[in-house]
């Protein structure tokens, strides 16, 4: 028996270069033998280092032979999976390669059929370390740290680290299994011994915050227990904080399911609903309608017909602020949910952005008028959600009849585009904001045009400090914008 020792039970260079002194030296399958380094095994009574040369009863192979990538790739997969003969299979296949070197394209093959699951099964374990690592805040002397406990199906460490590192950059963490340990320290990641659960925090402050947010978000009338527990095994559930709450979850799920089918569905405004009909029965917009106030271009938007967007939006929203002669007119891409509600533009999430930049920008934000290139909210539905859907290009310009006319009657100094579908809807040409924010552009009607990011990118990094360099970033745009518009002011009284 040929005996070869493994410096680890993932020790893939190692297992590649005894297979290969083995393969070349004819030693047949039933008679190589992989061996981990200090696992609990005796070796057998006629255990033999791999020999140099083809032994008695050995047939003599070349010295230098090429396997497929297929091989390789499947071989790194299944050398993870926790079966102990894993070592033997793969062997085999690559025994059997030299005589059918199309073998892994054979799915029928036992052998290959056996290797493709486990190598399937080391993928799936993979993606579920990414689902259900939790982490745990610790203090340590630098400060915050982030510790998690996880015990994966198979060996998938070091090869699911990488995605750690990528979702987690700015995080000091650390991931603890039974297998062994990663450490990440913002630089550079380190590997380290095996752990036990004990070696982890319990439990922290934010935990409670994750439970109370899970159980809010727990919908009982999409309940599927059996698929639930297909994408979620219960095998991790010891290490899931929120699965504490999922067997209360499900046994009140019946009861919730009845209480919001009896509940009566929400009613639309009746008097909104009322009035658009009879603004669009007298004929308050048609092709040719001009407006001369702000007013009557507010009436003529709730009748507007232009595009498709009226039908499943609750009202148009015009713009609002000055009425004549504004220093600045800002410009959005469009009504989002809260805005649509209201009736009114910016006062959600992004508009409370906006007010703060202004405001560190030094800009009045009385003396601004705020509008959006399209004035009806474009969305789809998503459970009783509705998600923003960005508008295309006739749509965009269907509604610069609007966005002309504001312009006309409230005439700025200084027109401010947030975003790409803004810009386009000013400029009437496609910008790359990046390129281009920040810069002044005259416009035909002899104000300034600028461009800059929209505040709701702001809300969407996934991290702080991006959010706090690019926010930065937002209010330098801001007072370009202030310094424009006293260089206009300075020009106009001279």
């Amino acid at each position: 028996m040929a005996v070869a020792e493994l410096a680890g039970e993932t020790d893939f260079a190692g297992w590649r270069k005894a297979a290969r002194a083995f393969r070349l030296a004819g030693v047949e399958p039933a008679a190589a033998r992989f061996r981990v380094a200090g696992a609990a095994d005796n070796g057998l009574l006629f255990d033999m280092a791999p020999p140099a040369e083809p032994g008695p009863g050995q047939r003599p192979m070349e010295t230098e032979f090429t396997v497929p990538r297929a091989f390789v790739d499947v071989a790194q997969e299944v050398i993870l999976h926790r079966s102990a003969d894993r070592f033997d299979l793969m062997y085999r296949l690559l025994w059997r390669l030299r005589d059918e070197p199309d073998l892994m394209k054979v799915v029928s093959d036992v052998d290959v059929g056996d290797a493709m699951e486990r190598a399937k099964n080391v993928s799936r374990a993979s993606h579920k370390m990414k689902a259900f690592v939790r982490f745990r805040m610790i203090e340590d002397e630098a400060g915050e740290a982030y510790v998690a406990w996880f015990e994966p199906a198979h060996r998938v460490l070091e090869k699911t680290s990488g995605f750690f590192v990528r979702r987690f950059t700015t995080m000091r963490w650390s991931i603890l299994t039974p297998d062994g340990s990663c450490f990440w320290d913002g630089a550079a990641l380190t590997f380290g011994p095996a752990a036990t659960a004990a070696d982890a925090p319990q439990d922290d402050e934010i935990e409670e915050f994750w439970k109370t947010y899970y159980a809010s978000t727990f919908n009982p009338a999409r309940l599927k227990v059996k698929t639930m527990q297909g994408e979620m095994p219960k095998q991790y559930w010891k290490n899931l904080p929120e699965a504490s709450l999922i067997p209360g979850l499900v046994a009140a799920s019946r009861e919730r399911t009845e209480i919001m089918v009896a509940a009566p569905h929400s009613e639309p405004n009746a008097r909104l609903s009322k009035a658009i009909a009879r603004q669009a029965r007298d004929g308050a917009y048609d092709e040719g309608f001009v407006a001369s106030t702000l007013e009557e271009l507010r009436h003529g938007v709730q009748a507007c017909r232009r595009c498709e967007l009226w039908r499943d939006a609750t009202q148009g929203v015009c713009g609002e602020g000055p009425s004549r002669a504004a220093t600045l007119m800002i410009v959005g891409e469009q009504p989002g949910d809260q805005e649509d509600l209201a009736g009114r533009p910016f006062v959600g999430p992004a508009g409370q952005v906006l007010d703060e930049a202004l405001a560190e920008a030094g800009i009045d934000r009385s003396g601004v008028y705020v509008t959006n290139a399209v004035k009806h909210f474009k969305h789809q539905p998503r459970g009783k959600r509705r998600l923003h859907k960005t508008p295309v290009a006739s749509e965009i310009s269907a509604c610069r009849w609007w966005l002309d006319q504001e312009r006309r009657l409230v005439r700025p100094r200084v027109v401010l585009a947030l975003g790409a579908t803004a810009a386009f809807a000013v400029l009437n040409r496609k910008v790359a904001v990046t390129a281009e924010r920040g810069t002044a552009l005259p416009l035909p009607d002899g104000s300034i045009g600028m461009v800059t990011v929209h505040p709701s990118y702001l809300l969407r990094l996934p991290d702080e400090e991006a959010r706090q360099r690019e926010r930065a970033a937002f209010v330098v745009d801001l007072k370009r914008v202030r310094a424009t518009i006293v260089t206009r002011q300075n020009s106009v009284a001279d």
